[in-house]
């Protein structure tokens, strides 16, 4: 090993870190997160990093503080003189607005690319970029891990019978075919307009959904207006059951409420964000990634490929 092996953490997912940290058998180590008295993000790293190979685990759901502090952790990190800084971004957040589909509107997902390599990360690990072409916003290695790694040894343990997986807009087709392959099912696909943001009104379902039970599967649920769609048009032609999979649970606004009014029969989410205690549901399955993560950070560090992690999603 050509560094020492340093994982930190910042305080929008310190649950998930400890538990990576736990999968590889190491601590996590020493930095204060903490806050001046008007607010601004205080940070300070206690332990020696020159020349070591340095993780910061951090996800980067909203508020943005969850950015900045990642940001200034980078920073801490190379002004300390670490060796090689990789950025550990379970969920990355604004990664929606990935291109210029409207007259004056950003490219989110590029500035934050931007903002992590000008802070100071030398590689990116994320897991289930809302969009693959994220990927090319950086100038810097990043690699993609996918949530199918511990969801799809979960569904198989299941067995479901006349299991259809269900792709709830056309984004979401690439992970359902994964899923559809490896649980050797069909897949079908929902045709939905979105007239303004977070508003969506479903079409059609296209594919034999008839008497089946049904499998949604999605990188990510936010308001849950896709997925309450979703459950409506799937009900009216004729589904047996309905249980939903994504790895980013984000559960914004009424995202809660319209879930628990829906017919859905289980929901499974993994832990790249964590929620509130308020917005855990009885029919809520979480799955850690913490696994999937220590295995590829550790690759990474004995600078192996993590590639063959893959082998479940291809």
């Amino acid at each position: 090993m050509p560094y020492d092996l340093k994982i930190f953490s910042g305080n929008s997912n310190r649950a998930l870190a400890e538990q990576i940290a736990a999968s590889l058998k190491v601590k996590l180590s020493e930095a204060m997160v903490s806050r001046f008295a008007d607010g601004e993000i205080r940070i300070q790293i206690r332990e020696n990093v020159r020349g070591a190979d340095v993780f910061i685990i951090q996800s980067t759901q909203p508020p943005s503080d969850n950015l900045m502090e990642l940001l200034i952790m980078l920073d801490a990190a190379k002004r300390a003189s670490a060796g090689r800084i990789t950025a550990v971004i379970p969920y990355f957040g604004y990664s929606r607005q990935d291109r210029k589909d409207q007259p004056r509107v950003p490219i989110t997902a590029k500035l934050c690319a931007d903002l992590i390599e000008t802070a100071g990360a030398d590689r990116v690990l994320t897991m289930d970029l809302h969009s693959p072409q994220i990927q090319a916003f950086f100038n810097i290695p990043v690699d993609n891990l996918y949530s199918s790694l511990v969801l799809l040894e979960y569904y198989r343990s299941r067995k479901i019978d006349e299991l259809v997986i269900v792709a709830p807009d056309i984004g979401s087709v690439r992970m359902a075919r994964a899923y559809a392959k490896r649980l050797n099912c069909p897949i079908a696909i929902l045709d939905k307009r979105r007239p303004e943001p977070n508003k969506v009104v479903v079409i059609n379902v296209v594919g034999d959904v008839k008497d089946k039970n049904i499998l949604i599967i999605d990188d990510m649920i936010d308001t849950a207006r896709t997925l309450g769609g979703a459950i409506k048009a799937l009900f009216k032609a004729g589904v047996q059951k309905i249980e939903a999979g994504c790895t980013h649970a984000l559960l914004s606004g009424n995202a809660v409420s319209i879930i628990k009014k829906s017919r859905l029969e289980r929901l499974t989410i993994t832990d790249t964000v964590p929620l509130s205690e308020k917005k855990k549901l009885d029919i809520m399955n979480i799955v850690s990634v913490d696994n999937v993560f220590g295995k590829a950070i550790m690759r990474l560090h004995n600078e192996e490929s993590i590639s063959s992690l893959f082998d479940a999603y291809i």
